[in-house]
């Protein structure tokens, strides 16, 4: 699941420019039923107090700080589960809802089984303003939502910063033939 999501986003090359209004991810009622979860909410202010922390002399901070520098915002919800079945997929019915509004499109859907990565997009005027990813699995979920200009080609430097998983890419496998 996590190699489809890194192909994905490494594949999609748009410019996300401010966006006007904010998405909101309400899944507290998941926190009491997962085993660990992560909240992190970081507007711009609070993003450049954090970018403040990281090293210009290590190429992968120098890479976050370099984007982080003029993002608006980044919100990561993600949850852990003990066992199967202690989340649905109508837990996440609100935060569609907001994905179905003029302006959003989603532009990746992959589905496999029962996990899955759906890939938002926000634009404005012509211009992209805003991404949001849903990633599910049995007994994990994640939702992350950047707002700011980002090349998503260069998303990859966020990876294992502020609450964003770092996810290595395995080569893909290979069909076998009959």
């Amino acid at each position: 699941m996590n190699r489809i999501l890194s192909i994905t986003l490494l594949a999609v090359a748009f410019a996300v420019s401010p966006v006007r209004a904010q998405l909101k991810i309400n899944l507290d009622s998941l926190t009491a039923k997962a085993k660990e979860s992560v909240d992190v909410s970081l507007d711009g202010s609070l993003l450049q107090v954090a970018g403040k922390f990281l090293s210009a002399d290590k190429s992968d901070d120098a890479k976050a700080k370099e984007l982080i520098s003029k993002l608006k915002g980044i919100y990561v919800r993600s949850f852990e589960f003990e066992k199967e079945g202690q989340y649905s997929q109508s837990d996440l019915d609100p935060i569609r809802a907001q994905l179905q509004a003029p302006g959003w499109s989603r532009i990746i859907n992959v589905r496999e089984k029962d996990e899955g990565a759906e890939i938002h997009l926000k634009t404005e005027g012509g211009r992209a303003a805003g991404l949001a990813i849903i990633a599910f699995e049995p007994r994990e979920l994640t939702v992350v939502y950047i707002v700011g200009p980002i090349d998503l080609s260069q998303l990859s430097g966020l990876e294992g910063h502020f609450g964003i998983p770092a996810v290595s890419v395995p080569a893909p496998k290979k069909k076998a033939t009959k």
